[in-house]
């Protein structure tokens, strides 16, 4: 199965919930009378609920009904404007590639059961696959279940594996996995960080002296910190999003458990509320169920007419 494919599936339960309610707004603006005039308050107020549905979040939704108001009155039907919006709103939280230092240093943040250990494995897979070899670091060295739960995985994906023993410094560790990425010539560090609850002090201060240590021994690392988020918490996500970014730095969104939400709008509002660009998506249990990220699938399949 495609990548598209694969986004398309997911998305299967926030297209039941959102499709219904905006063929209906469609249907009725854009027929030939009604096309080249202004949108009456009836269908804004129904394009509004069909968006906040699929929980694209009020000030996305917003930006998106004001758009369509202001561009009313050309050739494109009301389907296509909207599309073009949200594609927009997503193309603008993309950044610039990170830097091709080596090895590159990625931090894998967020809070507990959020599927992030997993999600570190799936990366390691992937990033072989496209012929990169990638070193995994047990960095939550706290949770002993974690470590072993995420060695697991490399073993699965079939790449390097850093640990030390429980109660660790992970700052510790996190210096040895580097050293060890140098020794091998291996081109990605991934590092899996403890995830206790976002508003302890002590985690905060943990990452920023992980932080610390991978720019004192790879310059610019870590070179992503990339924050993984439950896409079934919805607009709960980023609150924690926000405290991560004020502190950890997060520069990209791992979106996981998207095939199990009626609300995978909640993309849309990532994109607009914080800025930061979805880098992968989860679609699955499986190890290959991690897929990029692209604005332009994910809108595609949302608005597929007929699957």
């Amino acid at each position: 199965m495609g990548f598209f494919d694969k986004i398309k599936q997911s998305l299967t339960r926030t297209k039941e919930q959102f499709v219904e309610r905006f063929e209906e707004v469609v249907k009725r603006a854009d027929e030939p009378a009604s096309r080249s005039q202004p949108i009456d308050v009836e269908t804004i107020e129904a394009l509004e609920e069909a968006l906040i549905s699929a929980d694209v979040g009020v000030a996305a939704t917003e930006q998106i009904v004001q758009a369509v108001r202001a561009r009313r009155g050309r050739a494109d039907s009301l389907r296509t404007l909207v599309k073009e919006e949200i594609r927009a709103i997503l193309r603008g939280a993309v950044q610039p590639a990170p830097n091709g230092q080596r090895p590159h240093v990625v931090l894998i943040v967020g809070v507990n059961g959020t599927g992030k250990t997993t999600t570190v494995g799936k990366l390691a897979r992937l990033i072989k696959d496209s012929g990169q070899s990638p070193l995994i670091c047990a960095a939550d060295t706290f949770r002993a279940a974690a470590v072993e739960q995420l060695e697991i995985w490399a073993k699965r994906a079939g790449v390097d594996f850093i640990r030390a023993k429980p109660g660790s410094d992970p700052a510790a560790v996190v210096y040895d996995a580097i050293a060890a990425g140098k020794a091998r010539q291996r081109d990605v560090v991934l590092v899996d960080t403890a995830g206790r609850l976002h508003t302890r002090v002590n985690l905060m201060t943990e990452l920023d002296k992980i932080r610390r240590i991978a720019a004192r021994e790879v310059e610019g690392a870590p070179h992503e910190v990339l924050l993984v988020l439950d896409a079934t918490v919805g607009q709960n996500g980023l609150a924690q999003a926000r405290e991560f970014m004020s502190v950890a730095g997060v520069n990209g969104i791992v979106l996981t458990k998207l095939d199990g939400t009626a609300k995978g709008g909640i993309a849309v509002a990532i994109a607009h509320d914080l800025k930061l660009p979805i880098r992968y998506v989860g679609v699955g249990e499986a190890i290959d169920d991690l897929v990029p990220f692209s604005p332009d699938e994910y809108v595609d399949a949302l608005f597929e007419e007929k699957w």
